[in-house]
């Protein structure tokens, strides 16, 4: 819904419309950076010395730094309520860790560096969806949160395409294509230094009740804003039932959760296809980005598809992740065709998962335990993606058959848990 009022509040020098579009100008230079990044870190790895396993285990430990210390980062956030400076310094670390990692000319920087961006990534999630929450209560917060989505997808496909083209012109120069990506980078730090200034308090977007001040307002869950009463945080009845509240989720949430957790080891990371795309001569060095782009297009389409039909058939369109992540397996064949379809599948999975799964939580959870349930999600899946990269890339050793048996094998196994959960 969005709330009546003057576009631009008197301590805001921008409109909230062109708040959300200038952020989604940030997420999308982030995107061709760290993107960029992901759609050749494979197989530069691979120029160092790394195996598939070292690769595997990276892109998994990347995944789960991404994903699981969003609970720290949040919590921290939300404690120290400094929005601007968690924001500003996650995008720093991304913008300024990707261009070195083409400068080092060794695994073990080049690994602590792609660890430092994927922290960047966990550092100023929460506090960047803080900061556009507040504009999007006068542009509309689906409407808002949706352009950045877009944004941040194009962004997503534009700076492997852009990597692409560097590598056709240079020869394969990973460490030209890595530097390319400082642009980007310093282009979103400007922006950033730029909106800093005219808004520095984005919150002055929300109109708040005189009930109570914004700092209550803003630490209640979303759905809670909408209730009828608001009860002061100092009521200690109400800090004891909201910690009772965390403690009892739903034994099928944990059964979720966990489902969740299994379909996620499930999911080759992408670094790993690229590696072996590359590796067995089935691309070349500027394909593989343009193939990573693909998936990306897929994702973002999916994405659109999947959530209006969750919305009409329910949490059942999640059995479509084990199966096509299980077709997906074909990624680890001997010819290029397979490579391009089955990363494609791959790129529908990524979009299902990323589309929907959130959405099941608030089915299963009540609004007041919602913030807990999605930290715990987040854990769990950065735990079996962690997963996936260590053991599909262990397998792989052995052979792309192997990988690609584990894959399906997983996979069934997913299939059976998600089943007997929604069932």
């Amino acid at each position: 819904m969005t709330i009546e009022g003057p576009a631009r509040p008197a301590s805001a020098r921008l409109t909230a419309w062109r708040f959300v579009v200038v952020f989604g100008l940030v997420s999308l230079f982030t995107d061709m950076v760290y993107e960029g990044a992901r759609s050749i870190i494979g197989p530069y790895l691979a120029t160092l010395g790394a195996s598939a396993a070292v690769v595997g285990v990276v892109a998994g430990a990347g995944d789960f730094i991404g994903y699981g210390l969003r609970v720290a980062s949040g919590y921290l956030v939300s404690r120290s309520r400094h929005y601007w400076a968690w924001t500003i310094t996650g995008y720093a670390l991304t913008a300024l860790s990707v261009p070195l990692i083409g400068a080092s000319h060794a695994l073990v920087p080049a690994l602590l560096l792609y660890g430092t961006e994927r922290l960047g990534k966990a550092v100023r999630s929460p506090a960047k969806d803080t900061l556009l929450s507040h504009a999007s209560t006068r542009t509309g917060r689906g409407t808002a949160f949706g352009v950045h989505q877009a944004m941040d997808q194009f962004g997503a496909m534009a700076g492997p395409l852009l990597l692409a083209a560097v590598l056709a012109t240079s020869g394969g120069n990973y460490r030209l294509a890595f530097g390319v990506l400082a642009v980007p980078g310093l282009v979103v730090l400007a922006l950033l230094a730029w909106l800093r200034s005219r808004v520095p308090d984005p919150s002055s977007y929300e109109e708040v009740a005189a009930a109570g001040s914004y700092e209550e307002v803003a630490a209640e869950p979303l759905d809670d804003r909408d209730a009828t009463t608001t009860v002061p945080e100092s009521d200690p009845s109400v800090a004891t039932t909201s910690a009772q509240t965390r403690r009892r989720l739903p034994n099928l949430l944990w059964q979720y959760v966990a489902a969740v957790g299994v379909l996620s080891v499930g999911v080759a990371p992408f670094p790993l296809l690229a590696l072996h795309a590359q590796g067995s001569g089935l691309l070349t060095a500027p394909q593989v980005p343009v193939l990573f782009a693909v998936a990306m297009a897929v994702d973002g389409i999916t994405g659109l598809v999947a959530g209006p039909t969750y919305d009409r058939a329910g949490p059942g369109v999640l059995l479509v992740v084990p199966v096509a992540a299980g077709v997906a397996a074909i990624s680890f064949g001997g010819s290029a065709v397979l490579v391009w379809v089955g990363v494609g599948v791959w790129g529908l999975v990524n979009g299902v998962l990323d589309s929907v799964v959130k959405a099941v939580v608030t089915q299963l959870v009540g609004p007041g335990s919602r913030a807990a349930a999605f930290g715990w999600l987040a854990l769990v899946r950065g735990l079996g993606l962690l997963l996936a990269g260590a053991l599909i890339g262990v397998a792989y050793e052995h052979g792309p058959g192997t990988a690609a048996v584990l894959v399906v094998v997983v996979n069934a196994l997913g299939l059976l848990v998600l089943a007997k959960v929604l069932r």
